[in-house]
């Protein structure tokens, strides 16, 4: 199947906010609770260690994501642990709430673009389950920027263009409708949108579907690199890895010099 870049709800500036956040709000539920990130901790915990660094600068952060489970897998190794939430959206609310379960957060209160990340913000650069949002020129910028600043890189996508990823998207209504409850911070507007004007499972299935057909293949990430200026400076790993009944796709990147920008 061969990438096919539709549009997402959530990618639309149109978009009310609100809405957008109660998406993202149920993807860094799921993501905390289900584990999904577990076969690749091994892969941040090198890195970070790799690389003397001790400060994760999330990109795309959507409501978090899963750093809440991350960083306590990553804290019992790095206990100095300091983990950055940005996005280009930025969902505060959620950013706040993830501050207040854990010290080791920190925010970007303004707009963050993956492709022109500000210089104050240094550290192990990640993308969890965004980097799909992004078209190919962009995409590449995103890495690209990473090189140019001399600063390591780490993505991860928990889906990818097969029938099996689409089938279990699927499902996703009949997720939020069983976990929107459960979601914090609580909010009735996120009840009012999911179970009376049930917009928010049907946008989350339309998205869902879209980021399975958007997802870049190991091979075509491969190919990024490949492309990029300087890219033989860097020590590349990209794979894919078993994680329970799914895969996460992973493309890590790392300065040969490790004279980080952290």
């Amino acid at each position: 199947m061969g990438r096919i870049h539709l549009f997402e709800f959530e990618d639309q500036k149109w978009f009310p906010d609100f809405l957008r956040n109660y998406g993202t709000d149920f993807l860094q539920f799921l993501s905390n609770k289900s584990g999904m990130y577990k076969p690749v901790i091994p892969l941040l915990e090198n890195l970070l260690k790799e690389n003397h660094a001790n400060t994760i600068v999330d990109l795309a952060s959507g409501g978090g994501g899963g750093m809440l489970w991350i960083n306590k897998e990553l804290e019992k190794k790095i206990p100095d642990l300091k983990i950055i939430l940005t996005d280009y959206y930025p969902n505060i609310s959620a950013f706040e709430y993830t501050k207040k379960q854990s010290a080791n957060f920190e925010f970007y209160n303004q707009s963050v673009d993956a492709r022109h990340v500000p210089g104050d913000l240094k550290g192990i650069r990640t993308q969890f389950l965004s980097f799909h949002h992004f078209k190919l020129t962009d995409a590449k910028q995103i890495l690209q920027n990473a090189v140019d600043s001399n600063a390591a890189i780490a993505i991860f996508e928990v889906q990818e263009r097969s029938f099996a990823s689409i089938l279990a998207m699927i499902f996703s209504p009949l997720t939020v409708l069983l976990t929107t409850p459960f979601i914090r911070p609580f909010k009735i507007g996120r009840i009012i949108f999911t179970y009376f004007i049930p917009i928010v499972p049907l946008f989350v299935l339309w998205d869902g579907i879209v980021s399975s057909i958007r997802t870049y293949s190991v091979e075509e990430m491969q190919n990024l690199v490949k492309e990029l200026t300087q890219t033989d400076t860097y020590i590349w790993e990209i794979n894919r890895v078993k994680s329970g009944p799914g895969v996460v796709l992973y493309l890590t990147g790392s300065p040969k010099n490790q004279n980080l920008n952290l």
